[in-house]
């Protein structure tokens, strides 16, 4: 495993360079692109097998970003992981670029499924555990679904499937900030008790402090042991997390960003205090 520290220096630029990125363009979905700074920290740079060199390698893991509104700290994890440059992070949404706001495979290095519309590519993560089964490559596939979109009932219907084709060689996370655009989880479409839910679909199910490498780098561990199931980590997490301006904030969903405030947030971070 890689050190904590290292992993934590890892997620602090993931975040700056989302916040930087947003700022630049100066309107975008960051609360739930701050929420995943840490997972991303820990995938990308102690747990998958992936090569920036060959990005395209047979046997590589695979990971899915569901939540494809997520995708600027994605590919900030991308540009430190040497699959793109750092400076394609300021096209973030710009005409002609190769980084939309959200996920596509089209046109980015590095991303194996286009994603936005919800639930659709936690299906797609699914379909791409079977093959790996069925190709008997020694992989994982990883996905992260967002918790306003696991009140889409295709987000269910394979995670009925998955359960029920026992595919141990898939890791899912739920990115459990409680709030989407309209509003709190609960007060929409409540997903209590989530983690029973999973359980019931022949999930084996952790909860995890979703800002904690360390609780995530176990709970990943773990997951590797499980046999016979796939397996769901539910992440607690703070929408905004990091960004002065947005944490915490059900605004921060899609939000605009002038250039003071996210220079602010930069300047904090650089010094330790978010």
């Amino acid at each position: 495993m890689e050190k904590v520290s290292v992993l934590e220096e890892k997620a602090r630029e993931i975040r700056k360079l989302t916040i930087r990125a947003i700022g630049k363009l100066g309107v975008g979905h960051i609360g739930g692109a701050l929420t995943l700074c840490e997972v991303l920290s820990v995938l990308y740079f102690d747990v998958m097998n992936i090569d920036a060199k060959d990005s395209k390698k047979p046997d590589r893991d695979r990971f899915v970003l569901s939540k494809g509104h997520g995708g600027p700290a994605l590919y900030a994890a991308l540009a430190l992981k040497g699959f793109l440059k750092i400076e394609d992070l300021d096209t973030l949404n710009q005409p002609g670029t190769h980084l939309p706001s959200h996920c596509d495979m089209r046109l980015t290095n590095g991303i194996d499924m286009s994603t936005g519309s919800l639930g659709q590519g936690f299906s797609a993560a699914i379909g791409m555990a079977l093959a790996a089964r069925m190709d008997k490559l020694p992989i994982y596939i990883y996905t992260i679904i967002g918790d306003g979109e696991s009140q889409e009932g295709q987000i269910w219907e394979a995670a009925m499937a998955a359960g029920s084709r026992k595919l141990d060689n898939l890791i899912a996370f739920t990115d459990y900030n409680k709030m989407q655009i309209d509003g709190y989880t609960e007060e929409i479409n409540g997903l209590e008790p989530l983690d029973k839910k999973w359980e019931a679909f022949g999930w084996h199910v952790q909860t995890v402090d979703g800002h904690a490498v360390k609780d995530i780098q176990k709970a990943i561990d773990t997951a590797k042991k499980v046999k016979g199931k796939p397996s769901m980590i539910i992440m607690d997490t703070i929408k905004g997390k990091g960004g002065c301006f947005c944490e915490n904030l059900l605004t921060s969903h899609n939000m605009p960003v002038d250039e003071e405030s996210w220079k602010k947030a930069v300047e904090l971070l650089e010094k330790g205090e978010m």
